[in-house]
């Protein structure tokens, strides 16, 4: 009888194995496919601001982003590709990060007829309603805000169960900005 437990304890474990083994080339054709998708495996952030001096200078000063060079789209192009409707774009770009891996933020001003949405709290209007970004210290962030001016919207507040906390900042166009990281002395600086 203990030899039939063996045989069939050691067919439950090579079962499980094999599923585990499945699952996991699953997994990383489930990768490979969607590597094979995307080129770059991150995605960058477009915003038209009211004021992009400002704009630039709060996500560099306040947030901590790093100006990197931008680029132009001519009014034709900007039209045949339905980014604007025969307006030029001049595009400043910020970095968060180095290489070619970091997380860009575009900011661009057009100036005529671009329309400010609802957005007092994230449900205020559909669309993409705030950046999360992750700090290492929530401390040091709060400081670099108030050196800059800015003030969070509240305290930052732990998140339950976790190191970390969260606190929300406004840009100089009432954008959300989402910072999370953890507060002095709670051990994990990610």
């Amino acid at each position: 009888m203990k030899s039939f437990y063996k045989i069939v304890t050691f067919g439950l474990a090579t079962m499980i194995c094999t599923l585990a083994s499945a699952t996991f080339a699953l997994g990383q054709d489930d990768a490979q496919d969607q590597a094979a998708l995307f080129s770059r495996p991150m995605i960058d952030l477009g915003c038209v601001v009211s004021d992009v001096d400002a704009a630039v200078k709060f996500y560099t000063t306040a947030i901590g982003f790093k100006e990197v060079k931008g680029f132009s789209v001519d009014a034709e192009f900007a039209s045949a590709v339905g980014l604007t409707d025969q307006k030029k774009l001049d595009v400043r770009v910020l970095k968060l990060g180095d290489g070619e891996g970091a997380t860009a933020l575009k900011l661009l001003q057009i100036t005529d007829d671009s329309q400010k949405p609802k957005n007092d709290f994230i449900h205020s209007s559909l669309g993409f309603s705030y950046l999360s970004i992750y700090v290492k210290d929530m401390d040091a962030a709060i400081k670099r805000l108030e050196s800059a001016g800015s003030k969070p919207v509240a305290q930052p507040k732990p998140i339950p169960g976790t190191p970390v906390a969260l606190v929300l900042v406004r840009d100089p166009d009432g954008n959300l900005i989402e910072l999370i990281g953890p507060m002095a002395g709670s051990g994990d600086k990610n």
